[in-house]
């Protein structure tokens, strides 16, 4: 009879948040991609409707979303980083610091659709802002998704700073930095690329 060791939290067969954190990780990066690659053969046989609609986006607050969401990539890790460390009020400043980086981010989306929807430029307008829209609020949905994971994490270090523990602190980071990605993909194919 074999026996088997039973798989060690610190394994590569067992990272941050589970398996199945991951599976669904690579399932979401999955289902952007295939998106973007169905796009990119919209926009390969309509050129000019996906250039002319491109022009009509803003972006500025692409940009500037995509700094709001690498610096709280950034505090997230910093947040990790030092409850690692066995610092956690460092650790929790920069969960804070986490969540109003992506804040921001809704606030600045938030007033980019506004403008959309005042321009006429709904979901149903062409073909690339059914992209558009869809691919953005998908993203939106993980990223207010991200913000309740990590408010729930925070308010654990509220409660008590020191019972937090650093596995729950990296599956929240690891969908955070998932947010993160998937917005790295999105932002030059729907903002910079036609």
């Amino acid at each position: 009879m074999i026996q088997t060791q039973p798989l060690q939290k610190t394994s590569v067969y067992y990272p941050p948040g589970g398996i199945l954190l991951w599976i669904i990780i690579f399932l979401e990066l999955f289902t952007f991609a295939f998106a973007l690659i169905l796009m990119a053969i919209n926009a390969s046989e309509t050129p000019e409707l996906f250039y002319d609609s491109n022009a009509k986006l803003n972006t500025i607050y692409g940009t500037i979303n995509t700094v709001f969401l690498l610096f709280s990539g950034w505090t997230m890790a910093r947040s990790v980083s030092f409850l690692k460390k066995g610092e956690p009020l460092k650790s929790q400043l920069y969960l804070q610091l986490t969540l109003v980086g992506g804040l921001l981010f809704l606030l600045v989306k938030g007033i980019e659709y506004y403008e959309k929807l005042e321009m006429g430029l709904t979901l149903g307008y062409n073909l690339f802002f059914t992209y558009y829209w869809m691919l953005t609020l998908f993203h939106v949905i993980h990223v207010v998704v991200g913000l309740v994971i990590l408010y729930i994490l925070g308010r654990q270090f509220s409660t008590s700073p020191h019972s937090l523990k650093t596995e729950d602190l990296e599956a929240g980071a690891a969908f955070w930095h998932m947010c993160d990605l998937i917005w790295l993909l999105l932002f030059p194919v729907l903002y910079l690329l036609f």
